[in-house]
Parts: C-alpha cells; structure tokens; sequence
C-alpha cells in the first residue's frame, strides 16, 4: 500500500526542478514537497555534461533565476559556474534538503477515487520500486535522456584504430595533447568541443554534413559591469536580464519575418572573423532559414580564433567509411584521425521516461494537447517544465513554476482539490508542441505532446506575451476546470485491507 503522502513532488533536480522548488517552497512553507533526482547528483545537464569547453549558449541572466540574479559580468558561462549557481541557490533556499537522490520514477497513476497520484519510484538499489503519493505532481526533467546520447553506426567504425567518444559519456582521463581529433556534427556541441580541443591537440577538424548558423557574441557584458558601479547589483542584473530579453526576441522576430536580411547579418558576421577568401558559403551557410533550427553562438569568436590559427578546420561532406586512421569521405578525401568524437546530438526522452496512467489506464503524452505548453488535457493536477527553443530555457520555466503557484492559491482559497485542463472540441489543427527541425527534435518528434491553433493551447515562443498569458490571465473559464468534490472512495467492504 502506498505510504508517504507529500502535497507536492517535483521530478528532477536540475535548473528547472530546483528553480520551481524555489518558488513553491517560498510561496507555501508549510507544504510538503520534495524532489525525486534519478541520478547521484544535482545540476541536471550542467553536472552531467563534463565535456572540453562545455558552457550556457544562453547569457546567464535569462538563464538565471529572476529571484536570484546572476552577479558576474561573465554572462556565457562555463558549466561550472553555472552549476555552482544551481547548487548554490538550492542551499540557500533550503530546497537542497529536500532532493531524494537515487529516486527515479518508474510511473504514475492518478486516482480518482483518491484524488492523488501513486507514483512508483526505483531507488536503484535492487529492491522492489516503492510508492509515494501526492496531490500535485510537478515533472522538471527536461526532454532527453540522461543515460544515452543519439549514436549513429557508421560503416567501418569497428576497423578504427583510435578513440570514439561520445560527448555525453567524456572520460576523465582524455588528454587531447598532441592528438589528431576529427569532431563529428556542427551542432551547439560541435561548435564548443572545437576551440576547446584546438588548445592543446595537434589539429581538430568539425566534420559536417549540411552547415549550421553561428554568431559570435560577447562573453562577457561590459553594459552590466559599468552600470553596477552605479546602481544595486540587482538592479543591473535586471536591465541585462531584459536586454537579453530584447536582443533574443528581436533577433528571433528578423529571422522569422525577413530571414534573407537575418542570413545576410549572420554571414556578414562569420565573414569578418574568418581567413580571407575562406568559403563561407560552403562552411557557413545553411539550406534552412535562421531559427528553423537553434542558432549556435560562440563567446568572444574562440571557434573563429581556432580556425585562423590554424589548429582547426570545417570540412563539409559525408561520410563513406571509417578506416583504422581515420575517416573516408564521400569525395574520396582522407580525414586523418587518432579519435573521432561523435557529437551528433541527444535522445529525446519526454517525462524521464515515466509510464503514465490514470486510473489504471495508460495514456500517451503524445496524444494529448498541451494547455499553455505546461499541462495536458484531461490530466489532473500534473504540470510540466519545457522551456523556450529561441531564448533562455529558464525564462518559460519561471513563468510555469509563477503559473503553478497560482493555481495552487487558488485551489487553496477555494478548496480545490483538483484542476484539469479541458480542450474545446476543435482546438485547431496539430502541431508538436516544439516547432524546430533539429535532428534531436526529428527523431523523437512521436513522443511529444501537441498545440492547437490559438493560446491557451498553443505556445508561442514569445516570451513578453507569455508574461500576460501567465501571470495577468484569469484562471477560471480560461480552459481550466478546478473541482471542489471530496474523493470518492470505495465502500470499506469493497476496499482492500
């Protein structure tokens, strides 16, 4: 029989998870909550992530937490300081007590009569799953798998003599001195790995099959560091937080409403930073437009500097075969290698992998629409945590986390047991709820969940219209429907002992 009962238990103690146990434990210190960490440690991408050069492509103070301010003029981050940040603002909210590691949730059952869910959790430690339950339910894993990154088989790759890593399994021991690296993919960890490496090996070469939009952007804000000499670092951090704001969206507005001018700033920009009579247009520019997949930055132009240095090259091709020295591509040139990094991208995996049921029967996330990109129709008490594709990820999860809270007032106030969100009959035509054509987003496009047409069942990726459709909008006749009715629960004969 099920056996602790907590008022609210939040999936993951990552940026997003300890970010919304911030928020609720302040809001309702006199709730139970806890925090249910699969793995050993906090931190979530930041500490699971040890690879050369790994950082935020988001400035950090959009990444940050709005009621903690990022202080540090170093706005692109390394993982490290960012995780030092997470860690750091759990302790000081106290929400560090509260993470279960070990924990991870096998499936969760919402019941009726009950009007809770049982939630089954593997504490990875041989014994039998054991079961909480909770009146609130609050998933902050992300969206891809922690335990395996997307690995492709390429043909001849059991005849290499060298190294094949991963970048979401980097060794600890890996020392690139004078080693010959050939970095597969020209994704956001491409672009990282390459300056990175290119310190101390021999040569790295960024082998890609179709280019991909980079821009340089400064690493640190010299606006921030200026303007705190004069006003309350707090302060400041706010005005950097909404430039970042503003630079995102307006960046994200050009792309969408006149993409042949955002291609030609992007262009004009890598351009400048590379050798003259480089071929831009081979290495550079893309099929797709800016923002059909995410944008890649680089701090301070350190992938350009690589390159003109001449410790590190962009070879756009495909790939025919590995061989024991290295890769054959599809023109028939040789890449010499003594390890190949295959940084080809994530493994979605929606709800950490959690079966999900109510009442005993099974449904898929997939089949549902969201309302407001946080919560499922027909799905009691269940919220989760995606953030933004074109701005900082935690800009959307404060706004769920402020949304949760409010619901959770309300249901107080009026003694609300459970909210659901209701769907009309037509919401429109269906989307995936994310709207990018990122290979990671392709391959696992079947799991996630859908948007209808207009808001509240459609996320717009526009963070200035968020703020009104989360905080300022009603919550009664806005597609939630809130149900004051006690449990049902069985007579005692019909109930088991």
């Amino acid at each position: 029989m099920p056996g602790e009962h907590l008022d609210v238990l939040i999936v993951g103690a990552g940026l997003s998870g300890i970010g919304a146990a911030c928020r609720l434990s302040t809001a309702f210190p006199s709730r139970s909550l806890a925090i249910l960490e699969a793995r050993e440690e906090s931190g979530g991408t930041w500490d699971l992530f040890r690879y050369p050069g790994v950082r935020s492509d988001s400035d950090l103070f959009t990444l940050g937490y709005p009621f903690r301010p990022w202080s540090s003029p170093q706005s692109i981050a390394p993982a490290a300081s960012i995780l030092a940040y997470v860690r750091e603002t759990a302790e000081a909210y106290g929400v560090d007590r509260r993470i279960r590691y070990r924990h991870r949730v096998v499936s969760a059952d919402w019941s009726t009569e009950d009007a809770h869910w049982r939630v089954q959790v593997d504490r990875g430690d041989g014994s039998a799953p054991t079961t909480l339950t909770c009146s609130f339910l609050f998933v902050c894993s992300g969206y891809y798998r922690y335990d395996q990154g997307y690995r492709p088989t390429f043909p001849g790759q059991d005849d290499f003599a060298g190294q094949i890593i991963h970048p979401q399994h980097w060794p600890d021991d890996f020392d690139a001195t004078g080693k010959r690296i050939v970095v597969i993919g020209s994704g956001a960890t491409g672009v990282t790995l390459l300056p990175a490496l290119a310190e101390t090996a021999e040569h790295v070469t960024m082998l890609q099959r179709s280019p991909t939009y980079i821009a340089a952007l400064p690493s640190a804000d010299a606006g921030f560091e200026k303007l705190s000499r004069r006003i309350p670092v707090r302060l400041a951090s706010r005005v950097s937080r909404w430039k970042g704001i503003a630079r995102a969206l307006i960046s994200y507005r050009i792309s969408r409403n006149q993409p042949d001018r955002m291609k030609a700033m992007l262009r004009s920009g890598v351009s400048h930073r590379l050798p003259e009579g480089f071929d831009v247009d081979k290495h550079f520019t893309p099929a797709y437009d800016p923002w059909d997949e995410r944008l890649c930055i680089v701090p301070d132009g350190d992938f350009f500097r690589a390159i003109r240095r001449g410790t590190a090259a962009v070879v756009t091709d495909g790939i025919d075969t590995f061989t024991r020295d290295g890769i054959r591509l599809a023109s028939g040139d040789e890449l010499p290698a003594d390890v190949v990094v295959t940084a080809t991208g994530l493994n979605l995996l929606l709800f950490g992998g959690m079966a999900l049921s109510m009442d005993g029967e099974p449904f898929d996330p997939a089949d549902r629409v969201t309302y407001k990109g946080m919560m499922l129709d027909g799905v009691p008490n269940l919220a989760f945590a995606i953030g933004y594709t074109n701005a900082s990820w935690t800009l959307k999860i404060d706004l769920v986390a402020r949304y949760v809270e409010r619901i959770l007032r309300f249901q107080d106030r009026h003694g609300a047991r459970t909210v659901t969100p209701v769907a009309p009959a037509d919401v429109g035509p269906l989307e995936p709820l994310i709207d990018l054509a990122s290979g990671y987003i392709r391959r696992g496009i079947a799991q996630m969940p859908k948007q209808g047409r207009v808001a509240p069942w459609r996320l717009h990726q526009n963070y200035p219209r968020d703020v009104r459709l989360f905080r300022f909008s009603r919550l009664t006749g806005d597609g939630l429907r809130f149900s004051s009715a006690e449990p049902r629960r069985a007579p005692e004969r019909e109930r088991v002992s």
